[in-house]
């Protein structure tokens, strides 16, 4: 018996599995430049069921939020620490970009699988 790696793009994680809590559309669509200015290059910590391998600094991975089995893409990111044991991933990340609200709605109706897109 072995085990399934994955190996992503995409770091999609809900707020349960580290994607931050203060981090919400409104507030994004509200003041971009401030909420951006906040959340760029902090170091965040996820947790994720799955082995899953993402790409690795300087290549960067798309952040999505899952909300209620939707996808919200943000931006880009970089892992910047990952573990994988048990079934299970663990790791961190920063925030590199953080889409223009307009883009990012258009990104994620286009890029989200059928069906998961959050608009």
């Amino acid at each position: 018996m072995g085990s399934l790696i994955e190996i992503n793009d995409t770091l999609k994680i809900s707020k349960e599995e580290g994607f931050p809590c203060e981090l919400h559309l409104e507030d994004y669509v509200r003041d971009v430049v401030v909420v951006t200015k906040e959340f760029l290059r902090i170091e965040f910590s996820f947790r994720k069921e799955g082995e899953r391998l993402y790409h690795r600094p300087p290549a960067r991975v798309f952040l999505v939020e899952e909300i209620d089995g939707k996808w919200l893409y943000w931006g880009h990111a970089l892992i910047t620490r990952l573990t994988l044991s048990d079934g299970m991933t663990q790791g961190a990340f920063k925030i590199i970009k953080l889409y223009d609200p307009e883009y990012q709605k258009l990104m994620t109706m286009n890029e989200a699988p059928a069906d998961k897109s959050y608009f």
